[in-house]
Protein backbone atom coordinates (compact mmCIF):
# COMPACT_ATOMS: atom_id res chain seq x y z
CA UNK A 1 0.00 0.00 0.00
CA UNK A 2 3.13 2.45 0.59
CA UNK A 3 3.41 2.33 -3.58
CA UNK A 4 1.41 5.07 -5.11
CA UNK A 5 -0.34 3.29 -7.57
CA UNK A 6 -1.67 0.44 -5.00
CA UNK A 7 -2.67 3.30 -2.69
CA UNK A 8 -4.60 5.02 -4.90
CA UNK A 9 -6.28 1.83 -6.11
CA UNK A 10 -7.29 1.07 -2.72
CA UNK A 11 -8.88 4.88 -2.55
CA UNK A 12 -10.43 3.91 -5.71
CA UNK A 13 -12.04 0.98 -4.28
CA UNK A 14 -13.04 2.94 -0.86
CA UNK A 15 -14.49 5.40 -3.25
CA UNK A 16 -17.08 3.69 -5.55
CA UNK A 17 -17.81 0.98 -2.53
CA UNK A 18 -16.05 -1.99 -4.40
CA UNK A 19 -15.64 -4.91 -2.74
CA UNK A 20 -11.92 -5.33 -2.07
CA UNK A 21 -10.26 -8.49 -2.05
CA UNK A 22 -6.41 -8.33 0.18
CA UNK A 23 -3.96 -10.37 0.30
CA UNK A 24 -1.13 -10.57 3.11
CA UNK A 25 1.45 -11.52 1.09
CA UNK A 26 1.58 -11.71 -2.61
CA UNK A 27 1.35 -15.48 -3.99
CA UNK A 28 1.07 -16.33 -7.99
CA UNK A 29 -1.25 -19.14 -7.13
CA UNK A 30 -3.11 -18.33 -3.72
CA UNK A 31 -3.56 -14.87 -5.91
CA UNK A 32 -5.15 -17.38 -8.78
CA UNK A 33 -7.47 -19.18 -5.84
CA UNK A 34 -8.55 -15.82 -4.61
CA UNK A 35 -9.67 -14.44 -8.23
CA UNK A 36 -11.96 -17.51 -8.82
CA UNK A 37 -13.36 -18.22 -5.07
CA UNK A 38 -14.31 -14.50 -4.72
CA UNK A 39 -14.79 -14.02 -8.54
CA UNK A 40 -12.53 -10.93 -9.00
CA UNK A 41 -13.53 -8.64 -11.90
CA UNK A 42 -10.90 -6.07 -11.69
CA UNK A 43 -7.01 -6.22 -10.83
CA UNK A 44 -3.82 -3.47 -10.66
CA UNK A 45 -1.28 -5.26 -11.52
CA UNK A 46 2.77 -4.95 -12.40
CA UNK A 47 4.01 -6.02 -15.89
CA UNK A 48 5.80 -9.21 -14.07
CA UNK A 49 2.25 -10.66 -13.08
CA UNK A 50 0.93 -9.93 -16.66
CA UNK A 51 4.11 -12.27 -18.14
CA UNK A 52 2.94 -15.02 -15.65
CA UNK A 53 -0.31 -14.74 -16.48
CA UNK A 54 0.06 -14.71 -20.13
CA UNK A 55 2.79 -17.84 -19.53
CA UNK A 56 2.02 -19.83 -16.57
CA UNK A 57 0.35 -23.12 -16.73
CA UNK A 58 -0.68 -23.16 -13.67
CA UNK A 59 -3.10 -20.25 -14.42
CA UNK A 60 -4.83 -22.46 -16.53
CA UNK A 61 -6.05 -24.22 -13.48
CA UNK A 62 -8.44 -22.02 -12.16
CA UNK A 63 -11.27 -20.12 -13.39
CA UNK A 64 -10.12 -16.68 -13.88
CA UNK A 65 -13.35 -16.24 -16.19
CA UNK A 66 -14.58 -13.45 -13.72
CA UNK A 67 -11.60 -11.22 -14.86
CA UNK A 68 -12.76 -8.31 -16.88
CA UNK A 69 -10.03 -5.87 -16.84
CA UNK A 70 -6.84 -5.16 -15.38
CA UNK A 71 -4.82 -2.26 -14.38
CA UNK A 72 -1.34 -1.99 -15.44
CA UNK A 73 1.18 0.16 -13.83
CA UNK A 74 4.66 0.55 -12.09
CA UNK A 75 6.72 -0.39 -14.85
CA UNK A 76 6.93 -0.50 -19.06
CA UNK A 77 4.78 -3.41 -20.49
CA UNK A 78 5.39 -4.59 -23.91
CA UNK A 79 3.68 -4.56 -27.04
CA UNK A 80 4.63 -8.32 -27.63
CA UNK A 81 3.63 -9.20 -23.86
CA UNK A 82 0.01 -7.55 -23.99
CA UNK A 83 -0.35 -9.23 -27.00
CA UNK A 84 0.09 -12.65 -26.19
CA UNK A 85 -1.92 -12.16 -22.77
CA UNK A 86 -4.98 -10.77 -25.23
CA UNK A 87 -4.49 -14.12 -27.01
CA UNK A 88 -5.10 -15.90 -24.08
CA UNK A 89 -7.78 -14.03 -22.17
CA UNK A 90 -9.25 -12.33 -25.11
CA UNK A 91 -12.45 -10.95 -22.39
CA UNK A 92 -9.83 -9.28 -20.29
CA UNK A 93 -9.03 -5.83 -20.90
CA UNK A 94 -5.34 -4.60 -19.88
CA UNK A 95 -5.55 -1.07 -19.18
CA UNK A 96 -2.15 0.85 -18.80
CA UNK A 97 -1.18 3.91 -16.85
CA UNK A 98 1.56 5.83 -15.99
CA UNK A 99 2.34 8.02 -12.44
CA UNK A 100 4.86 8.89 -10.16
CA UNK A 101 4.70 9.96 -6.40
CA UNK A 102 5.72 13.21 -7.28
CA UNK A 103 3.08 13.61 -9.95
CA UNK A 104 0.28 12.51 -6.81
CA UNK A 105 -0.44 9.00 -8.87
CA UNK A 106 -1.94 9.06 -12.22
CA UNK A 107 -0.56 11.25 -15.09
CA UNK A 108 -1.94 9.53 -18.03
CA UNK A 109 -4.10 6.15 -18.86
CA UNK A 110 -6.17 4.47 -21.03
CA UNK A 111 -9.81 5.02 -20.80
CA UNK A 112 -12.27 2.72 -22.57
CA UNK A 113 -11.60 -0.14 -24.73
CA UNK A 114 -10.42 1.26 -28.20
CA UNK A 115 -7.78 2.64 -25.91
CA UNK A 116 -6.45 -0.20 -24.45
CA UNK A 117 -5.65 -2.05 -27.43
CA UNK A 118 -2.72 0.70 -28.12
CA UNK A 119 -0.65 -2.38 -26.73
CA UNK A 120 2.71 -1.13 -25.50
CA UNK A 121 1.06 2.95 -24.71
CA UNK A 122 0.48 3.78 -21.39
CA UNK A 123 -2.57 5.77 -22.84
CA UNK A 124 -3.42 9.54 -23.23
CA UNK A 125 -2.43 12.15 -20.61
CA UNK A 126 -4.67 13.04 -17.34
CA UNK A 127 -7.18 15.96 -17.18
CA UNK A 128 -4.77 19.49 -16.44
CA UNK A 129 -1.77 17.60 -16.96
CA UNK A 130 0.40 18.93 -19.60
CA UNK A 131 3.78 17.59 -21.01
CA UNK A 132 6.90 17.77 -23.17
CA UNK A 133 9.31 15.81 -24.52
CA UNK A 134 13.12 17.21 -23.53
CA UNK A 135 16.39 16.54 -25.46
CA UNK A 136 18.10 15.08 -22.40
CA UNK A 137 21.73 16.67 -23.59
CA UNK A 138 20.44 20.01 -25.19
CA UNK A 139 16.93 20.68 -23.21
CA UNK A 140 14.89 21.05 -26.33
CA UNK A 141 11.86 20.24 -26.77
CA UNK A 142 11.19 17.74 -29.31
CA UNK A 143 8.29 16.67 -31.82
CA UNK A 144 6.15 13.50 -31.48
CA UNK A 145 7.79 10.10 -32.99
CA UNK A 146 11.42 11.06 -30.88
CA UNK A 147 12.82 9.89 -27.84
CA UNK A 148 13.57 12.29 -24.92
CA UNK A 149 12.97 12.83 -21.14
CA UNK A 150 9.16 13.78 -20.52
CA UNK A 151 8.83 16.49 -18.29
CA UNK A 152 4.97 17.31 -16.61
CA UNK A 153 3.31 19.73 -15.17
CA UNK A 154 -0.19 19.83 -13.60
CA UNK A 155 -2.25 20.82 -10.43
CA UNK A 156 -1.29 17.64 -8.85
CA UNK A 157 2.27 17.98 -9.52
CA UNK A 158 4.63 18.17 -5.87
CA UNK A 159 5.83 21.35 -4.60
CA UNK A 160 8.90 20.07 -3.88
CA UNK A 161 10.90 16.83 -1.36
CA UNK A 162 10.80 17.71 2.33
CA UNK A 163 13.86 19.51 3.55
CA UNK A 164 15.74 18.36 0.34
CA UNK A 165 16.31 21.63 -1.39
CA UNK A 166 19.01 20.22 -3.60
CA UNK A 167 16.94 17.78 -5.20
CA UNK A 168 13.90 19.49 -5.64
CA UNK A 169 15.82 22.25 -7.65
CA UNK A 170 17.24 19.24 -9.47
CA UNK A 171 13.84 17.82 -10.78
CA UNK A 172 11.50 20.73 -10.76
CA UNK A 173 12.92 24.21 -13.09
CA UNK A 174 11.45 27.42 -12.01
CA UNK A 175 8.11 27.23 -13.92
CA UNK A 176 7.00 23.67 -12.66
CA UNK A 177 8.07 21.54 -14.92
CA UNK A 178 8.86 17.76 -13.12
CA UNK A 179 11.41 16.11 -14.62
CA UNK A 180 10.98 12.57 -14.73
CA UNK A 181 13.99 11.00 -15.54
CA UNK A 182 11.87 8.37 -17.83
CA UNK A 183 13.16 8.06 -21.47
CA UNK A 184 9.54 8.20 -23.65
CA UNK A 185 8.02 9.38 -26.79
CA UNK A 186 4.34 10.87 -28.24
CA UNK A 187 2.75 9.40 -31.23
CA UNK A 188 0.55 11.57 -33.40
CA UNK A 189 -2.50 10.99 -31.71
CA UNK A 190 -1.44 11.67 -28.50
CA UNK A 191 -1.03 8.31 -26.99
CA UNK A 192 2.00 8.25 -24.56
CA UNK A 193 5.16 5.54 -24.50
CA UNK A 194 7.93 4.53 -22.11
CA UNK A 195 10.99 2.95 -23.48
CA UNK A 196 12.90 3.06 -20.21
CA UNK A 197 14.48 4.83 -17.30
CA UNK A 198 17.19 7.45 -18.51
CA UNK A 199 19.62 6.49 -15.98
CA UNK A 200 19.17 2.87 -16.87
CA UNK A 201 20.54 2.82 -20.27
CA UNK A 202 23.14 1.15 -21.35
CA UNK A 203 26.26 2.78 -23.12
CA UNK A 204 27.66 0.59 -25.45
CA UNK A 205 30.14 2.86 -27.68
CA UNK A 206 28.31 5.58 -29.05
CA UNK A 207 24.76 4.14 -28.61
CA UNK A 208 22.47 3.87 -25.83
CA UNK A 209 20.18 0.88 -25.78
CA UNK A 210 16.73 0.36 -23.36
CA UNK A 211 17.09 -2.63 -21.09
CA UNK A 212 13.12 -2.35 -21.53
CA UNK A 213 13.20 -2.96 -25.32
CA UNK A 214 15.04 -6.00 -24.93
CA UNK A 215 13.19 -7.61 -21.57
CA UNK A 216 9.95 -7.44 -23.74
CA UNK A 217 10.92 -9.05 -26.79
CA UNK A 218 12.78 -12.14 -24.49
CA UNK A 219 9.62 -12.07 -22.68
CA UNK A 220 8.14 -12.86 -25.84
CA UNK A 221 10.45 -16.20 -26.08
CA UNK A 222 8.42 -19.58 -25.28
CA UNK A 223 11.14 -21.53 -23.13
CA UNK A 224 11.95 -17.83 -20.84
CA UNK A 225 9.74 -17.28 -17.55
CA UNK A 226 11.65 -14.23 -17.08
CA UNK A 227 14.20 -11.83 -17.68
CA UNK A 228 16.11 -8.99 -16.48
CA UNK A 229 18.78 -7.15 -18.73
CA UNK A 230 21.69 -5.28 -17.35
CA UNK A 231 24.93 -3.36 -18.78
CA UNK A 232 28.28 -5.26 -18.17
CA UNK A 233 31.58 -3.36 -18.37
CA UNK A 234 33.84 -3.82 -21.36
CA UNK A 235 37.05 -2.15 -22.33
CA UNK A 236 36.51 -1.97 -25.77
CA UNK A 237 32.40 -0.89 -26.03
CA UNK A 238 32.44 0.63 -22.49
CA UNK A 239 29.36 -1.77 -21.64
CA UNK A 240 27.38 -4.24 -23.07
CA UNK A 241 23.52 -5.87 -22.56
CA UNK A 242 23.63 -8.71 -20.60
CA UNK A 243 20.83 -10.51 -19.81
CA UNK A 244 19.70 -13.11 -16.82
CA UNK A 245 17.15 -15.37 -17.84
CA UNK A 246 14.97 -18.23 -15.53
CA UNK A 247 13.90 -20.71 -17.86
CA UNK A 248 10.70 -22.08 -18.28
CA UNK A 249 10.14 -25.26 -16.01
CA UNK A 250 11.31 -28.43 -18.71
CA UNK A 251 13.28 -25.65 -20.76
CA UNK A 252 16.94 -25.88 -22.22
CA UNK A 253 17.57 -23.09 -23.77
CA UNK A 254 21.15 -22.08 -24.57
CA UNK A 255 22.97 -19.02 -24.14
CA UNK A 256 23.76 -18.97 -28.26
CA UNK A 257 19.75 -19.34 -28.50
CA UNK A 258 19.16 -16.31 -26.38
CA UNK A 259 21.75 -14.45 -28.14
CA UNK A 260 20.56 -15.45 -31.51
CA UNK A 261 16.88 -14.71 -30.94
CA UNK A 262 17.51 -11.16 -30.31
CA UNK A 263 19.74 -10.43 -32.87
CA UNK A 264 17.34 -11.54 -35.40
CA UNK A 265 15.28 -8.79 -34.44
CA UNK A 266 17.06 -5.64 -33.48
CA UNK A 267 20.20 -3.41 -34.51
CA UNK A 268 23.32 -5.09 -34.13
CA UNK A 269 24.96 -2.40 -31.47
CA UNK A 270 21.41 -3.44 -29.06
CA UNK A 271 22.49 -7.58 -29.36
CA UNK A 272 22.61 -9.34 -26.26
CA UNK A 273 26.27 -10.25 -25.92
CA UNK A 274 26.44 -12.23 -22.59
CA UNK A 275 23.47 -14.30 -20.88
CA UNK A 276 23.28 -15.62 -17.34
CA UNK A 277 20.32 -18.23 -16.11
CA UNK A 278 18.80 -17.93 -12.38
CA UNK A 279 15.66 -19.40 -10.77
CA UNK A 280 14.31 -15.58 -9.95
CA UNK A 281 14.74 -12.27 -10.91
CA UNK A 282 14.92 -10.27 -7.86
CA UNK A 283 12.19 -7.84 -7.63
CA UNK A 284 11.10 -4.40 -5.13
CA UNK A 285 7.45 -5.20 -3.83
CA UNK A 286 5.53 -3.07 -6.44
CA UNK A 287 7.16 -5.55 -9.29
CA UNK A 288 10.39 -3.17 -10.27
CA UNK A 289 13.81 -5.41 -11.39
CA UNK A 290 16.59 -4.77 -8.53
CA UNK A 291 18.84 -4.36 -11.35
CA UNK A 292 21.50 -3.05 -8.80
CA UNK A 293 21.62 -6.13 -7.31
CA UNK A 294 22.35 -8.33 -10.82
CA UNK A 295 24.63 -5.59 -11.41
CA UNK A 296 26.64 -6.33 -8.17
CA UNK A 297 26.05 -10.39 -8.82
CA UNK A 298 27.22 -10.22 -12.77
CA UNK A 299 30.43 -7.98 -11.08
CA UNK A 300 31.27 -10.27 -8.20
CA UNK A 301 32.18 -12.97 -10.52
CA UNK A 302 30.71 -15.48 -7.82
CA UNK A 303 28.54 -18.59 -9.23
CA UNK A 304 26.20 -18.11 -6.05
CA UNK A 305 22.91 -19.17 -7.57
CA UNK A 306 19.88 -16.07 -7.14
Amino acid sequence: MFHVFGFFMLVRAVAVGETLVLMEKFDFEKMLRAVEKYRVTYMPVSPPLVVALAKSEVAGKYDLSSLEYLGCGGAPLGKEVSERFAARFPNVDIGQGYGLTETGGGAARHIGQDECKHYGSVGRLAENMEARIVDPVTGEALPPGQKGELWLRGPTVMKGYVGDDEATAATLDSEGWLKTGDLCYFDSDGFLYIVDRLKELIKYKAYQVPPAELEHLLQSHPDIADVAVIPYPDEEAGQIPMAYVVRKPGSNITEAQVMDFIAKQVAPYKKIRRVAFINSIPKSPAGKILRRELVNHALSGVSSRL
